[in-house]
């Protein structure tokens, strides 16, 4: 019965004195978590649900940036440390003036002006405070037009990457600050088939 002995190059191994500290020398590293582990794993899906959320893409309005299916990860305590800022992409409840969407509807566009901007879209270009943007991130330029808007204190403007398939500021208007649920942070999920 030779061949069930363990074989020369195991022995060394063992007998090596770095391979003798190794954690999966003693599988105790599998044990089942005590209820302090129970404890800070609840602590930790607490503050996970608390302060951010996975939402899905379900139009392509923020396309190329987002694509339909798309499962992106929104942080939601980050405006409460600082105001939303410009090319900041931002999850939000739709306005109380849109027609037809519920109140619980969540949208997710780019912000592109804050309050005390100027903004207006013409001749195929987003313009703030009068100057043509640099947006290499929209699917294509705007074919529509829209007047010049001041945007008030307390409220954003913003607008969907896929400019010309997107509800957005340009059809309602200004939103209001109050409205924003969390910050785009990362995309988690992209189906394979996009």
């Amino acid at each position: 019965m030779s061949f069930l002995r363990p074989c020369a190059l195991y022995k060394s191994l063992v007998t090596f004195p770095s391979a003798r500290w190794m954690p999966c020398q003693s599988w105790g590293f599998l044990r089942w978590p005590d209820l302090d582990g129970f404890l800070r794993l609840f602590v930790a899906l607490l503050l996970w649900s608390t302060f951010s959320e996975i939402r899905f893409i379900p139009s392509s309005s923020m396309y190329p940036t987002l694509r339909v299916g798309d499962r992106i990860i929104v942080q939601k305590a980050s405006y409460f440390f600082r105001n939303p800022a410009v090319n900041d992409i931002v999850t939000f409840r739709a306005p109380e003036q849109v027609p037809g969407i519920g109140k619980d509807a969540v949208f997710i566009k780019r912000i592109v002006a804050k309050a005390g901007d100027f903004v207006q879209v013409h001749h195929g270009s987003l313009y703030v405070n009068g100057v043509a943007q640099n947006e290499n991130f929209i699917v294509e330029r705007p074919s529509y037009t829209s007047d010049l808007t001041c945007v008030p204190k307390g409220h954003v403007y913003v607008l969907g990457d896929n400019r010309n398939n997107s509800y957005d500021s340009h059809n309602w208007g200004p939103l209001p600050v109050e409205n924003i649920v969390g910050r785009y942070v990362m995309c988690c999920y992209r189906p394979s088939n996009h």
